[in-house]
């Protein structure tokens, strides 16, 4: 009998959903005009851009469409974001963010910091992943051109509070910026009524395709464009309009704006019930991050003692996708940048699984990797030298609980 496959790692990347592949379809054949066109052909295809445009400022709460600029996906927002700021900030050099950001961010302002371009300043966390306050606190001054934190973990879950640090920046005259990318589609949104200047996502985080984002800019905001050429994006973004992405995108902002309610109820059960059956069935494990102020569809594990990849290849077998928490590539065995700035012992974060669910998922599909995950943990610490060994480490560490 062949077994269906379990997919939970939705953090990762979402299945397209076939409505939204539905919608983009005709403007690969039919309405394939370029929007910038003045006959007929254009203006179909552009009167549709303006749809999926008002369709994602209502996701956001946004208060005007032309606040929604398209881009090639999340990392090319959180870019345009950062460097306008430095460009339009005149006298401020300096830039705010966390140590568990995306590697979009950080690598970004390390390379910024490396060249000479900007200061950088990485304001850590404690052991549930939640930034330090008085430390972001700290970091502000008239030198900051721009924050930018995350509004979700992507490992974690753990939601920063977005608000509060937006109007800490204003109180220096700073701009402030967010990746969303987690969180678009799973939380209601109220930028309009917010202090947030600029905020980034991406659509195949929430079924739409891959390849398209955008960068909420908040009217009044400068924005200097990443990509120069043409008109497009009023200016803020050159390049022919991807059409059927951005319809697609429309499609998916729709279709999240009506499941919103079934991600905090149905979704949140389902990661809520594998939670608490891993716990009970396998020892030595804990949840990671800030379990009473997360995203509704992701849980971080670690089962201490082993190797998060191992644990990977052998739910792979068993037809169950998840992520590592472990970085553990190309020889490399350091674990998660993330548990790391949380301070998490290796002997515990090396074995981190990331488990992100969608509105796709089912109650069989948490059966099965219940069913699953414990003899795979048995075998592979069976094969473990640190499981053998482990009396003589560390006790068990649970910051969740501490």
């Amino acid at each position: 009998m062949t077994v269906s496959p379990v997919y939970l790692d939705n953090n990762a990347t979402t299945r397209c959903d076939p409505e939204v592949v539905a919608a983009m379809l005709p403007f690969f054949t039919e309405q394939f005009g370029n929007a910038s066109s003045m006959h007929a052909f254009g203006s179909e295809v552009g009167g549709a851009i303006a749809k999926a445009r008002r369709a994602l400022a209502d996701l956001l709460g946004a208060e005007f469409d032309h606040e929604i600029v398209y881009t090639g996906g999340g990392t090319e927002a959180d870019s345009t974001a950062i460097l306008s700021a430095l460009e339009t900030q005149t006298g401020r050099t300096e830039i705010i963010t966390s140590a568990v950001e995306h590697p979009a961010v950080l690598t970004l302002v390390a390379h910024l910091e490396k060249t000479g371009r900007a200061k950088v300043h990485v304001i850590p966390v404690d052991a549930r992943g939640r930034l330090d306050i008085e430390a972001y606190a700290r970091a502000l001054s008239d030198k900051t051109a721009i924050v930018s934190i995350m509004w979700a973990n992507n490992e974690t879950g753990t939601i920063f509070p977005v608000e509060q640090l937006a109007r800490m920046a204003h109180g220096v005259g700073a701009l402030f910026h967010t990746d969303a990318v987690q969180v678009v589609g799973k939380i209601p949104m109220d930028l309009k009524n917010s202090a947030i200047d600029m905020l980034s996502l991406s659509g195949h985080k929430l079924h739409g395709p891959k390849g398209i984002g955008a960068l909420y800019v908040r009217k009044g905001v400068r924005l200097r464009p990443l990509i120069r050429g043409g008109h497009q994006e009023r200016g803020r973004r050159a390049g022919t309009e991807n059409a059927p992405a951005i319809i697609g995108l429309g499609k998916a902002v729709e279709l999240a704006a009506a499941h919103m309610a079934q991600e905090q109820t149905t979704v949140k059960a389902l990661r809520d019930r594998l939670e608490a059956g891993l716990l009970q069935r396998i020892g030595n494990s804990f949840v990671t991050g800030d379990v009473e102020n997360r995203l509704p569809n992701t849980c971080n594990i670690a089962f201490e003692y082993i190797e998060g990849e191992a644990i990977l290849l052998l739910m792979n077998r068993e037809g169950i996708a998840a992520s590592s928490g472990s970085a553990c590539t190309s020889g490399s065995l350091e674990p998660s940048h993330v548990l790391r700035a949380m301070n998490i012992p290796y002997t515990a974060a090396h074995g981190a699984i990331r488990f992100s669910f969608s509105r796709e998922n089912s109650e069989g599909d948490v059966d099965r990797v219940l069913e699953a995950m414990p003899p795979i943990i048995e075998k592979l610490r069976d094969m473990s030298p640190f499981w053998r060994e482990r009396d003589v480490h560390t006790a068990a560490f649970n910051p969740t609980y501490a």
